[in-house]
């Protein structure tokens, strides 16, 4: 996850996408997560993508895992898991999942970019 993270925050630098970078780290990091606790032992297929484009950063993390898709839920108070979609939520402009081509999903999620260097 570490490596997924410090991927992002490299090249949100060499894009000059600062601003971003605290709320797209940690998306990718949420992310990234899921792989490792839901997609185990299914398969060995992770790929982060990151794309700009209209105002927008497209984050985009899939797996090999098909069986299940991941789902917006609100854990009980006493539960020490199940936020991070909640957090993705709350910072996306648009977030969803879609089937990969062949086994497993992709997860994306929009981020709007504000100022005039990130909106281009």
């Amino acid at each position: 996850m570490s490596r997924a993270r410090n991927h992002t925050a490299r090249v949100l630098r060499e894009w000059r996408l600062g601003r971003v970078s605290p709320q797209a780290v940690l998306v990718t990091s949420e992310l990234a997560t899921n792989v490792v606790l839901h997609a185990r032992g299914i398969g060995d297929y992770f790929e982060l993508v990151l794309r700009r484009r209209e105002g927008v950063l497209v984050v985009e993390v899939s797996d090999s895992y098909q069986w299940e898709m991941p789902e917006l839920r609100k854990p009980a108070e006493d539960e020490t898991s199940g936020r991070g979609l909640l957090l993705v939520d709350a910072l996306a402009q648009a977030w969803g999942v879609r089937p990969r081509v062949g086994a497993g999903k992709t997860v994306w999620v929009h981020l709007a970019l504000r100022g005039d260097a990130e909106a281009g």
